[in-house]
């Protein structure tokens, strides 16, 4: 136990990185950039594909909670996450994938989600070039209009936006083609809509995911300040120990893994009910001091005719 007394690591802590190691089949890439040029190319099927999005998420979270009715603020957070892939309702972008026909991109739709790589981060800016700062107006229509799709989709992308209302211009001939669509591993899916999930989460930040190479190179791995020099021997072992440990687990890999997400898929829910009320309360004292700040500035307009 003295030993094992410097490496301060919690104990969800160490079965998450259990649970990384053994089913993490990737190393770190480097990240992918979005191609603006190609979003001129591709902002009206965004847009047309944005629409059935949020029109689809809303409808199915009405479903849900009925006999509840649902609130403006549970549309306002699918609208204001639908564009962004950390979380899982952008999580439609990872099926698309961007294939040049002729003089035109065209967005196929695949049948599982592929690794996000430029093409991704493209559909990504370009939902969110077409949503804006226009989320709480889309979230205020679809809760008090209750449109149909078709209808959703005008106002969308020719009403309360020009993404369909110019027609795109040919793609150049010149143009560098894009990354062929890979595939994600179920595996890899899977824990990553379980991080995905936890994203900004108290006493969950920012987790990723490591190959066992990646953890075993860790340096001064648990280590924290103040702590003697005379525990250095320890700390060096500890990687080799993490090693060996995770080893012995293999053969009750698959049960821990169903304890680990079902710890997760607990703490998260009962996390989120806390967070959702605080963040509702903000939304609303923000909401109230924009309109406020509309009224004075509609007056101060008023005065000046």
């Amino acid at each position: 136990m003295a030993k094992l007394r410097p490496i301060k690591v919690s104990i969800f802590t160490v079965l998450v990185i259990s649970a990384l190691v053994s089913i993490s089949e990737c190393a770190k890439k480097p990240a992918s950039v979005a191609r603006k040029e190609d979003i001129p190319f591709i902002k009206c099927q965004v847009c047309e594909k944005l629409a059935a999005q949020l029109h689809h998420q809303v409808e199915k979270k009405r479903a849900e909670i009925q006999p509840k009715k649902i609130s403006e603020y549970q549309i306002i957070e699918i609208t204001e996450n639908v564009c962004n892939l950390k979380k899982a309702e952008a999580d439609w972008i990872l099926l698309i994938d961007i294939v040049e026909q002729g003089d035109k991109l065209q967005l196929v739709e695949q049948e599982s989600e592929g690794q996000c790589n430029s093409e991704c981060k493209t559909i990504e800016r370009a939902c969110q070039e077409v949503l804006g700062y226009s989320d709480t107006d889309v979230a205020e229509y679809l809760y008090k209009s209750k449109p149909d799709i078709g209808s959703f989709v005008n106002y969308l992308c020719k009403d309360l936006t020009t993404a369909c209302s110019i027609k795109p211009p040919p793609v150049p001939k010149d143009r560098t083609p894009g990354e062929v669509f890979v595939p994600k591993s179920s595996k890899e899916a899977e824990m990553e809509k379980i991080l995905k999930s936890m994203e900004g989460m108290p006493g969950a930040p920012g987790m990723k995911m490591y190959s066992r190479d990646d953890l075993m190179n860790m340096k001064n791995f648990g280590r924290e300040d103040g702590e003697e020099e005379d525990d250095d021997d320890d700390e060096a072992q500890f990687p080799s120990k993490l090693g060996k440990a995770l080893r012995d687990k293999e053969s009750t890999k698959s049960d821990l893994k169903q304890k680990i997400t079902h710890g997760i898929v607990k703490t998260k829910d009962t996390l989120k009910k806390h967070a959702n009320k605080v963040s509702n309360w903000l939304r609303q004292r923000w909401r109230g001091l924009k309109k406020a700040a509309s009224k004075k500035s509609t007056k101060a307009g008023k005065a000046e005719l």
